[in-house]
C-alpha cells in the first residue's frame, strides 16, 4: 500500500516542473515503506527524474532528492544500476555538491563490490577517470570514498589493468598535481593497492608512482620525509612489501638517515616516524635480525627516552612497547642488560610524574613488555619479568594502584591493564597477596564508577581467577570470591539490604 503511494509520488515528481511539494511528500513516505516492497517494485522505479532535478541548482530540491535517492537506490540491483543510469553516476561524480558526489561514489562502491556489476564500470573509462579526479576534491570524505573503491576494483586483475595499463594513470598522475596532500592520498591508494599481492605491488612499481614515493621519503624536505614515512610503514606490513623494501635498500637508507639524525637541526620532524618503521618492521620479521642488522635503531630509541622533549620521549616508549610485544623482542631488551634497567626506572618515573597522555602511553609499554603468554612462561622469562618489574621504583605495586585510583577513566584503566598483564605469574600473585589491601581493592566493586574501568577490573580478576596457580597462592576463599565476581559479571550491583529499615518502623 505504502509502496504503490510512493511510486504514485514518483509519477507525480517525473512530470512536473518543480516539484519540492511532492518532493517532501514522497521522502516522509518513503521512511515508513520496508526495503523488501521497494525492492519488488525495482523495475517500476525509474530513478532518471531524480537524477535530472538534482541539476537545477535549488539547495532544497536536491537534498531531498538526495535523501530520496539513498533510500530507492538500496531497493536497485547494483548491476542494474551500472548498466542504466551510467550516465546519472557520471554527472553525479562531477556535480558541485558533495552530497550528491558522495551519493554517487557510495553507488559505485555497491557497483565495485558485486563480481557482476563491476565489468560495467571497468569498461566505461569516462566514470573511472571522474572517480580519480574525486581523490582530487577538497571534501575528506568524498577522496576517501573514491580511493576506497579504486582500491577495490584493483582487486582483480582486470581491475588492475583498467587502472594501470590505460589513459588512467596519466589522470592519476595528473590529480597528484593538484596539492601535497592529494598527492599523499594517492601514495595512499597506491600502497593499499600494493599490499594486496606481489603481483599488485608489481603493476604499482611499474607505474613508477612507489620509487616517486621513495624518492620523496629520502629527499631533503623534512615535512614531506615525516608525512612519507607513514605511508611506507604501511607498505612494510607486508611480507611482499618488506622484500621490495629490502632490495632497494630503502631500509638501509632509512637507516642511514637515523645515523645522520644527529647532525640534522630539524631532524625531530621525522625521526619519530623513521623511528616506528623500525619498530613494526622488527616485530613483524624478527626483533633480534632487525636489531642485529640496524643497531643504530635500538640506539637511537635508548637515546630518544633520555631526550628533553616528551614527544621523542612518547615515541621512544611506544617503540619499546612494540618491540617488546614478543619473547623475541623482550630477550633482545634484556640482552642490553643495565641499560634496560636504567631505562625501566626512568619508565617507572615517567609513569608517576609526567603529563597525563604520556603516562598512559609508559602504562601501555609496561603491559606489553610485562605480559608473557602462559605456554611461554619458563623460570628465566619468569624471572626476567620480576626483575624489571622490581626495577620500576621502590614500591611497584602501590605506584600502579595509586594511579588507578585517580579520577581519570583512561588512566585507571591503563594501570589496571599492567596489574591484568602480570596476573598469572606466580611471583605477581605473590606481590599481590603479601601486600596489604591489595585483595580488598581486586575484589572492591565500589571504586570503579565508569563502564570502561569497570570493564578493565574484570579483565585483571579473569586474568587471575584462570590462573592454574591462584588457588595455591591466594588461598581458596579468597579463590572463590574472584571466581563469584567472574560469574557476576563486570556491572553487578549488590542488592541494598532492607533489614534495617524494617526495624525503624
Amino acid at each position: 500500500m505504502m509502496a504503490a503511494q510512493a511510486l504514485a509520488l514518483l509519477r507525480e515528481v517525473s512530470r512536473l516542473e518543480a516539484p519540492l511539494e511532492e518532493l517532501r511528500a514522497l521522502q516522509s513516505v518513503l521512511q515508513s515503506v520496508p526495503l523488501s516492497e521497494l525492492r519488488e517494485q525495482a523495475a517500476e522505479l525509474h530513478l532518471g527524474p531524480l537524477f535530472s532535478l538534482l541539476h537545477e541548482n535549488h539547495r532544497e530540491q536536491t537534498a531531498l532528492c538526495v535523501s530520496i535517492l539513498e533510500r530507492l537506490l538500496q531497493a536497485v540491483e547494483p548491476v542494474h544500476v551500472a548498466r542504466n543510469l551510467k550516465g546519472d553516476l557520471q554527472r553525479g561524480l562531477t556535480h558541485p555538491s558533495d552530497s550528491v558526489k558522495i551519493l554517487t561514489l557510495s553507488q559505485v562502491g555497491r557497483i565495485v563490490e558485486n563480481s557482476d556489476a563491476v565489468t560495467e564500470i571497468l569498461n566505461n573509462a569516462e566514470l573511472l577517470k571522474q572517480v580519480v579526479y574525486c581523490i582530487g576534491g577538497e571534501n575528506l570524505s568524498v577522496a576517501k570514498a573514491a580511493i576506497k573503491s579504486l582500491s577495490r576494483i584493483s582487486l582483480t586483475q582486470a581491475g588492475l589493468e583498467a587502472l594501470f595499463e590505460s589513459n588512467l594513470l596519466d589522470d592519476l598522475k595528473n590529480v597528484m598535481k593538484t596539492n601535497d596532500i592529494v598527492r599523499y592520498r594517492v601514495y595512499e591508494l597506491i600502497v593499499e593497492i600494493s599490499s594486496v599481492s606481489p603481483e599488485s605491488l608489481n603493476y604499482c612499481t611499474t607505474s613508477g608512482l612507489v620509487t616517486q614515493l621513495l624518492r620523496e621519503l629520502t629527499g631533503e624536505d623534512v615535512l614531506v620525509r615525516a608525512t612519507c614515512i607513514e605511508t611506507v610503514t604501511s607498505l612494510a606490513s607486508t611480507h611482499h612489501g618488506r622484500q621490495y623494501l629490502a632490495q632497494e635498500g630503502v631500509i638501509d637508507q632509512i637507516s642511514n638517515i637515523i645515523v645522520g639524525a644527529d647532525s640534522d637541526p630539524f631532524s625531530s620532524f621525522y625521526l619519530p616516524g623513521f623511528v616506528k618503521f623500525f619498530g613494526n618492521l622488527a616485530i613483524m620479521d624478527s626483533p633480534q635480525q632487525v636489531c642485529e642488522r640496524y643497531p643504530v635503531f635500538v640506539e637511537k630509541v635508548f637515546e630518544m627516552t633520555e631526550s628533553q622533549d616528551p614527544t621523542m620521549v612518547g615515541v621512544a616508549v611506544d617503540t619499546i612497547g612494540i618491540l617488546g610485544s614478543n619473547v623475541e623482542g623482550k630477550q633482545v631488551l634484556q640482552k642490553t642488560g643495565t641499560r634496560f634497567e636504567r631505562l625501566l626506572v626512568k619508565i617507572g618515573y615517567q609513569a608517576k610524574n609526567a603529563s597525563t597522555e604520556l603516562k598512559i602511553r609508559c602504562l601501555d609499554a609496561l603491559s606489553s613488555l610485562l605480559y608473557l603468554p602462559p605456554e611461554q612462561q619458563t623460570d628465566d622469562l619468569l624471572r626476567m619479568t620480576e626483575s624489571w618489574f622490581s626495577s620500576l621504583s621502590r614500591d611497584p605495586l602501590e605506584l600502579f594502584r595509586g594511579i588507578s585510583n585517580q579520577p581519570f577513566p583512561d588512566l585507571r584503566c591503563a594501570a589496571l591493564k599492567v596489574f591484568t598483564a602480570i596476573a598469572d605469574q606466580p611471583w605477581a600473585q605473590k606481590l599481590m597477596f603479601n601486600s596489604p589491601g591489595f585483595v580488598e581493592y581486586v575484589m572492591d566493586r565500589s571504586v570503579e564508577r565508569d563502564k570502561a574501568s569497570k570493564d578493565a577490573k574484570y579483565e585483571l580478576v579473569k586474568a587471575l581467577a584462570n590462573s592454574k596457580t591462584i588457588a595455591e597462592i591466594f588461598g581458596n576463599p579468597n579463590y572463590l570470591r574472584l571466581r563469584t565476581y567472574l560469574s557476576e559479571g563486570p556491572y553487578y550491583v549488590k542488592p541494598i539490604s532492607t533489614t534495617a529499615v524494617e526495624g525503624a518502623e
